[in-house]
């Protein structure tokens, strides 16, 4: 039955079967091709056993009978393993049969934020804010195809020739994206983007960086003064992480609504309805876009209102809703800089189809828009908060922006981006609100050149 039995049974200074065994479970190298045929006979003799009908049978069972079938299997095929080697390698036959293949051990790592398969055979990770390639391969494409397929059928959706690409959120959280021939010249791509279980606090980004206690400090008062705010940046920086974060400073007697493209959000606030896109169906009918949900969250008598990525029309409706009594709205936008995140904007604005001439849009953005928070990863992988950036009204056919603090790199420590975040010395137009509301900030928290 076994091409290869040769190959892993000790040819002289070769590793021996559970050496090759074990380093693949681990990750550490490609399973020989002895073991895959194992699997393929364990997975023969259980659809065998139930006809390909699983629907009534438990988790518990199933991993009952694969145990049994691959002891039949290994008796059958006169293999012997140590019993350790037995063990490793009937967990990854069950995690192959039943879970995520290969790529289980990575998501089960809590250090580990992203998984990236390029095709089967380059997998990354990313860990710390960096890319790092791992030892992990799948058995060929029809292998990760098979995974993509286990992924993405329990959600409802499909991905095939006709529909090569899905977005979708896993039960866990965790959002996957599958891009298969012929979109991907590479073969099957999957990406998953794991979101920690519990969210993380002001305290946390203040301990990796990302914030000072200064800026927590800003932020909260900026919300509790119902300031509208973008938090912009590139792929990555960080902004759905610091959009939960200031959305916990929001008091707890209001009424939130969110609204995503993949519900990643973790508020814990009392009163707040959650709302998300809805993808056509096979047929292509049935979408419920960002823009509507927006339009519809409008007739709930909300206080706020959170889109968690506004990339398109929606940004008009958020603007009027910003415009029209829902002060202390939340939204993150890919940018380069403050002031291309309220280009974009602009452009987004168009896209509803609205012929609005481009100075009345500025002046919605600027009426609507209290303050930006730009993000960057640094290249050590860290994020951070780079500027802070009010948005002051017009002059002539422009918005007038300024930066209210800025980081200031110093240098590089131990490989690690250090610097400070500094005030401008400007203090915001919209600083009376803080009065109004009896809140009340550092004397010298917009003193000039003061780290904040």
């Amino acid at each position: 039955m076994f091409t290869n039995r040769p190959a892993i049974s000790g040819r002289p200074g070769a590793p021996t079967a559970a050496e090759q065994v074990t380093a693949g479970v681990d990750g550490a190298g490609g399973l020989p091709q002895e073991i895959y045929q194992i699997r393929d006979l364990v997975q023969r003799k259980l659809l065998n056993e139930t006809q390909g009908d699983i629907s009534n049978i438990s988790q518990a069972q199933m991993r009952q009978m694969i145990e049994t079938f691959f002891n039949q299997v290994l008796e059958e095929e006169r293999l012997i393993y140590t019993r350790n080697t037995r063990t490793r390698l009937l967990e990854w036959i069950i995690s192959d049969i039943l879970g995520y293949g290969p790529i289980e051990p990575l998501l089960q790592d809590p250090t580990i934020t992203e998984v990236m398969c390029n095709g089967p055979h380059k997998i990354y990770i990313e860990r710390n804010g960096l890319i790092e390639k791992t030892n992990v391969v799948f058995e060929n494409d029809a292998h990760l195809m098979r995974i993509i397929h286990r992924i993405v059928s329990p959600l409802g959706r499909r991905v095939d020739e006709s529909q090569p690409l899905v977005d979708a959120r896993l039960p866990s959280g965790y959002r996957v994206n599958a891009t298969i021939p012929p979109l991907s010249l590479s073969g099957p791509l999957l990406t998953i983007r794991k979101f920690a279980a519990t969210p993380y606090t002001a305290q946390d980004l203040i301990a990796n960086g990302t914030m000072t206690q200064g800026l927590v400090n800003f932020v909260r008062a900026c919300s509790e003064a119902r300031i509208n705010m973008i938090i912009s940046g590139g792929t990555g920086s960080g902004k759905t992480t610091l959009l939960n974060v200031v959305s916990q400073f929001i008091p707890n007697r209001e009424r939130i609504i969110t609204i995503e493209d993949t519900a990643e959000l973790q508020l814990k606030q009392e009163h707040i309805l959650r709302l998300e896109y809805k993808p056509p169906n096979v047929e292509g009918k049935g979408e419920i876009t960002i823009r509507q949900l927006v339009i519809n969250a409008l007739r709930m008598r909300p206080d706020r209102i959170i889109v968690g990525e506004a990339r398109g029309a929606e940004a008009l409706d958020m603007l009027q809703a910003m415009n029209t009594g829902h002060d202390g709205s939340l939204t993150t936008i890919h940018s380069n800089s403050p002031r291309d995140t309220l280009r974009r904007i602009e452009t987004m604005v168009l896209m509803a189809g609205m012929e609005l001439p481009l100075k009345a849009i500025r002046e919605q953005v600027a009426s609507a828009i209290d303050l930006v928070i730009h993000m960057e990863r640094m290249r050590d992988g860290t994020r951070k908060v780079v500027h802070v950036t009010e948005v002051q009204g017009m002059e002539g056919d422009s918005i007038v922006m300024q930066d209210l603090f800025e980081f200031e790199q110093t240098g590089i420590q131990n490989g690690r981006v250090v610097g400070r975040l500094k005030a401008t010395g400007l203090r915001p137009k919209f600083a009376d609100k803080f009065a109004i509301n009896n809140i009340e900030l550092p004397a010298n928290t917009f003193e000039a050149g003061s780290a904040i």
